[in-house]
């Protein structure tokens, strides 16, 4: 595969990411994840929270978060991919706006955060092996 076709299929794969935690659908988040042999290994951070490792437990934290989220949408910048051969890393930073129906007129909030992804290629898909966030809590001049 050229270098070109294996960054525009992890670049699909990472907005799917994305696009599953949006429309809050478990099914397509489960299905990014990497599983079978990786199963183990699969490991996520939530800004805040504690290592979770193992697939299992990391879709456990993604219905938890889930089912308490009503709104969230994700605005990525400064994206950059690394391929290695079947193992690939995009960084970015997730600037994010989540709205809570609780609280008066559907309160809106944002923030920023910096994520690492890390995809496996297995059977020719890109599948998120490793998802690292971590808000960003001060800024710089050149922000």
């Amino acid at each position: 595969m050229s270098n070109a076709v294996d960054r525009a299929q992890l670049m699909e794969a990472n907005a799917e990411f994305y696009a599953a935690f949006e429309e809050g659908d478990l099914d397509r988040m489960a299905a990014v994840w990497a599983d079978g042999p990786y199963a183990a290994g699969v490991t996520c951070v939530h800004p805040g929270w504690s290592m979770l490792r193992g697939r299992d437990e990391v879709l456990r934290s993604w219905a938890l978060i889930m089912a308490n989220t009503s709104y969230i949408q994700f605005v990525l910048t400064e994206v950059e991919t690394d391929v290695y051969g079947d193992q690939a890393v995009v960084t970015c930073k997730e600037n994010i706006l989540t709205a809570d129906e609780g609280t008066e007129a559907g309160f809106l909030a944002g923030g920023s955060i910096v994520a690492s992804n890390v995809f496996v290629r297995s059977g020719g898909e890109w599948r998120l092996l490793l998802h690292h966030g971590s808000p960003i809590l001060n800024g710089t001049e050149e922000e």
